[in-house]
């Protein structure tokens, strides 16, 4: 896969909590925002396939449990 290089500029405050969430998991700061957003691009990814499942056949209206695809990702 190729990488490019994405710049992004946040505030100190910011920062200092990125790297706390990184330390706990063992992890650089860029690790862990790379591994946040592979997530959520996931989740969004998941939830679109979910409605147009739903779409497809129907069930639109139907009741259903909350479904988080990320619980249980580390």
């Amino acid at each position: 896969m190729e990488s490019t290089v994405f710049s992004l500029r946040v505030d100190g405050e910011l920062l200092e909590r990125l790297r706390g969430h990184a330390a706990r998991r063992g992890m650089s700061v860029q690790d862990y925002v790379v591994r946040t957003l592979i997530r959520e691009d996931f989740d969004e990814r998941f939830k679109t396939a979910v409605d147009e499942t739903e779409k497809f056949y129907g069930e639109r209206d139907a009741p259903r449990a909350h479904i988080r695809p990320s619980a249980g990702i580390a």
